[in-house]
C-alpha cells in the first residue's frame, strides 16, 4: 500500500447543516392527510405481512388501502391549492412585463377556481348515482366519492380565496417571485 506524500493535507470529515424545519404553514385540516397517510400504511404493511410471512392475506386490506390513497391524494390536494404549491408553468412568466402577469394571473386564478366547481358538480353527481356497496365492507362506495366532493369544493374555496388576495394585494409567486423568495424556497 502507498503512503500519502508528506505534503498532503488531511481534511476533516464532511459536515453537513441542518435545515431548520419550519411548519408555520400547518394548518389543523393538514393533519386529517396525515392521519389517513399513516393508516393508509399501516394497513398496507398489514397486507403484506399477512400475504407474505403468513401466507394468508387479509381480504379486505387491498380495497381499503385502495380507497385511502384516493382520499391522501385528494385532501392532499386541497393543502396544495392553500399552500399555491400546485404544478405552474413559470416559463412565460420571465419574458412578461409585469402587467400581462397579472393579467395571467388573474386569468389562471378564475380558470382554476372554475375548474374546482365544475369537478365538484360532476363528483357530486356521480357520488348521488352510485348505488353500490364496497365489496369487502359494508359500507356504500359513494362514500368514498361525497370525500372527493368535500375536497373540490375545499380546492375551490382556497382557490378563490387566493383569486381574492391575488387581486387585493397585486401580487403573487408568479408575478413577484423576490418578493415570495422565501414561500418559493419553502416549497423546494
Amino acid at each position: 500500500m502507498k503512503k500519502p506524500a508528506k505534503d498532503t493535507q488531511v481534511t476533516a470529515p464532511l459536515e453537513l447543516e441542518d435545515d431548520e424545519i419550519d411548519l408555520s404553514d400547518q394548518q389543523w385540516d393538514d393533519g386529517i392527510v396525515l392521519i389517513l397517510f399513516w393508516v393508509l400504511a399501516g394497513i398496507v404493511f398489514l397486507q403484506f405481512f399477512t400475504r407474505y410471512v403468513l401466507n394468508d392475506s387479509v381480504a379486505w386490506t387491498e380495497e381499503i388501502a385502495r380507497f385511502l390513497l384516493i382520499g391522501v391524494t385528494f385532501i392532499g390536494s386541497v393543502m396544495a391549492t392553500r399552500k399555491q404549491s400546485h404544478i405552474a408553468v413559470e416559463f412565460v412568466y420571465r419574458w412578461v412585463p409585469r402587467t400581462g402577469r397579472r393579467i395571467a394571473q388573474f386569468v389562471i386564478d378564475v380558470i382554476t377556481t372554475a375548474f374546482f366547481i365544475v369537478l365538484a358538480i360532476l363528483s357530486a353527481q356521480i357520488a348521488g348515482r352510485t348505488r353500490q356497496l364496497m365489496v369487502s365492507i359494508e359500507l356504500p362506495k359513494a362514500s368514498i366519492y361525497w370525500v372527493v366532493v368535500a375536497a373540490f369544493v375545499c380546492m375551490a374555496l382556497y382557490s378563490a380565496w387566493n383569486t381574492w388576495v391575488h387581486l387585493r394585494d397585486g401580487t403573487s409567486k408568479l408575478i413577484d417571485p423576490e418578493k415570495h423568495a422565501d414561500d418559493i424556497r419553502a416549497m423546494d
